[in-house]
């Protein structure tokens, strides 16, 4: 695996190292991290409880 090494912060070239990464995978491989993340997100989700969402407070004007 090749690692990015830059001197200045470079979005564009840390974009296109990453879709030529992405582009060098096989298709399993690429479906392989999808469903490995997926995995990690759900049980970052069980672990942790769910948050209530925010609540809107109507102010009344002055």
């Amino acid at each position: 695996m090749t690692i990015l090494k830059l001197d200045a912060h470079n979005e564009e070239k840390e974009i296109e190292f990453e879709l030529d990464y992405l582009a060098s995978l096989t298709t399993s491989q690429r479906f392989e991290m999808m469903f490995r993340k997926t995995r990690e997100l759900r049980s970052l989700l069980k672990r942790d409880k769910p948050r209530k969402t925010t609540e809107v407070i109507k102010r009344k004007p002055d």
